[in-house]
């Protein structure tokens, strides 16, 4: 007895069935299978077949092309997703590519950037520098600038192995300098706060919104709204009435008065589910953006954290330091934390005014500082006062002041602190010297006390007329920035600034800025006595709170020395 295509069939001459069976039976299978075969196929193509639940609802047609493109994506048993560009951004150092698919994070490093030249389609195919989702439906490549003779516009990516020919794509190229990049659904006002390059270079300074509409290109319609206020890259405009409740993604714009042009070119979108409004309502929240500072994340968010802040919006800039590892574990330690991508090059003011709008529905307070300055409360260390939850309270004794929008605290800028390398117990206790007068300042401000433009200048927002803000003394809170640490970390500042009107250091302008170092001039090369700079007066008052409030009693360590403990 023997087994022939799951049956059993018995098998009288062996010999026979060797010798016959191979020379005719096989020969029948074969042609019968290619005849079914293409019979399928000529149904399939003709739409001939369809898969019904019921008379009334409607048929499920599987195109041929659709089973063949699904064979071809499996071949070598690999999957090949398909990976479609719909827009193009071309930055000074890189090229961005925002596609309409999410990317998986296990096959990011597999994903290369394709060139083309000439009528003969020679190709180039480079690494991606890195991508990452842009927003809840789409995904972002950056990719190298295109080598000499190649198109940027016909620019797209694939997986690396994946021979497939490129389908038909957007080769569109919008040039950074002008283009509406990114765009939020205020929902509270009804209106759209959109942010654009290319308006204006206006710092700090609100403009006339009669220059302005707003456009909504939605699948089967276009709509214009007018604008309600304006300052540097923000436009602020009414939503019309049939996109509040609705669903569907739709791309918006910005009509100039007096220019040529319809309106700016886009990239912005807003979804549905972009307008839902929170519902639990936090005391205190800080916003921040930053590029490469996953090292320091975790002392600045548990420091803070242990002050009262709640809850925390992290603008990631093009980090490449696996951040997203970093935050995902804070939030499973149950610190609130999300990561926001923001492409956008030298948009701090924008991405700020972005953190406003976001958080306005979730927080009472929003804090904006940097991941090197930590505030500090003197008073309380100096009388015996637990200074734990000493920041919420801070702020919430100010609540109920109508007119009080906007709380200000002067920084301290510390030095290295003759060190010459990162300090293992954090910056709060390696730097202990700094600069003997304070410099600048940093604000929790209010949300819905903003004015309408959204006008800031980092360190400050404009607020609403009628509205002013509470200056603190350096004996109640001061903020110590650690702005200068040893130099293999302070360096990194060389490679560009985020702010939008601050001239990145290597560029020959404005060296007199307080945003430079004095004396630096824009190469990055470290002084003989760099370790020994800025040191005027030696503080230990944080450091002394850090380590009686955090130390392990047993070992000494710090809840943020994890790597150490491993």
């Amino acid at each position: 007895m023997e087994y022939e295509n799951g049956k059993k069939r018995k098998v009288r001459n062996r010999q026979q069935h060797q010798q016959t069976k191979p020379q005719f039976s096989s020969l029948r299978y074969l042609t019968i299978s290619l005849c079914c075969f293409f019979v399928l196929l000529f149904f399939l193509s003709s739409n001939r077949i369809s898969v019904r639940s019921d008379s009334l609802r409607p048929s499920l047609r599987l195109p041929a092309l659709s089973i063949l493109s699904s064979m071809e994506r499996s071949l070598h048993g690999r999957l090949f997703p398909p990976l479609r560009v719909e827009d193009r951004v071309q930055f000074p150092d890189h090229l961005l590519l925002i596609l309409s698919t999410k990317i998986e994070k296990s096959v990011k490093k597999d994903i290369v950037c394709v060139y083309h030249r000439g009528r003969k389609e020679e190709t180039l195919a480079l690494p991606s520098i890195s991508s990452d989702e842009l927003d809840e439906f789409r995904s972002i490549v950056r990719c190298p600038n295109a080598p000499l003779n190649y198109s940027s516009s016909s620019v797209h990516v694939r997986f690396r192995g994946d021979k497939r020919e490129r389908e038909k794509q957007s080769e569109k190229v919008h040039d950074w300098s002008k283009v509406v990049y990114d765009a939020v659904v205020d929902s509270d006002a009804d209106t759209v706060v959109v942010f654009v390059k290319g308006l204006t270079r206006r710092p700090h300074k609100e403009s006339d919104p009669s220059n302005y509409k707003c456009q909504f290109e939605t699948r089967v319609e276009v709509l214009v709204t007018r604008a309600l206020a304006a300052a540097q890259e923000v436009v602020r405009c009414v939503l019309p009435e049939s996109l509040k409740l609705n669903p569907e993604p739709f791309r918006v714009s910005v009509r100039v008065r007096g220019r040529s042009t319809p309106a700016l070119p886009s990239v912005a979108r807003i979804h549905g589910s972009d307008s839902i409004e929170k519902v639990k309502k936090h005391e205190l929240c800080v916003c921040t953006m930053l590029w490469n500072q996953a090292p320091f994340l975790r002392e600045w968010i548990l420091y803070h954290s242990w002050l009262g802040v709640e809850r925390w919006f992290i603008y990631d800039n093009n980090s490449d330091d696996d951040i997203q590892e970093e935050i995902k574990l804070l939030n499973s330690e149950s610190y609130n934390v999300s990561r926001h991508v923001w492409p956008w090059i030298k948009t701090q003011e924008a991405g700020f005014s972005h953190c406003a709008v976001r958080a306005k529905s979730e927080c009472n307070w929003v804090g904006f500082f940097d991941v090197d300055e930590f505030y500090y409360f003197p008073t309380h260390r100096s009388q015996g006062l637990p200074s734990k939850n000493a920041l919420s309270s801070l702020v919430s004794n100010y609540t109920s002041w109508g007119l009080v929008g906007e709380i200000r605290t002067e920084c301290h800028s510390y030095g290295p602190s003759g060190l010459t390398s990162v300090p293992s117990q954090g910056v709060t206790v390696g730097y202990t010297c700094r600069q003997a007068n304070p410099e600048r300042h940093k604000s929790i401000i209010r949300p819905e006390l903003l004015t309408s433009s959204l006008l800031n200048e980092v360190h400050h927002f404009q607020m609403r007329e009628g509205v002013g803000h509470v200056s603190l003394v350096e004996s109640v809170a001061v903020v110590n920035h650690y702005k200068y640490q040893v130099w293999d970390t302070f360096k990194a500042k060389f490679e560009r600034r985020v702010a939008t009107y601050v001239v990145d250091w290597r560029e020959n302008q404005n060296q007199g800025s307080k945003d430079r170092a004095p004396g630096l001039g824009t190469e990055a090369v470290e002084p003989v006595d760099w370790k020994r700079r800025f040191c005027e007066v030696w503080d230990t008052g944080l450091k002394d709170l850090v380590l009686s409030s955090f130390a392990d009693q047993a070992t000494g360590y710090l809840p943020w020395q994890r790597q150490q403990q491993e």
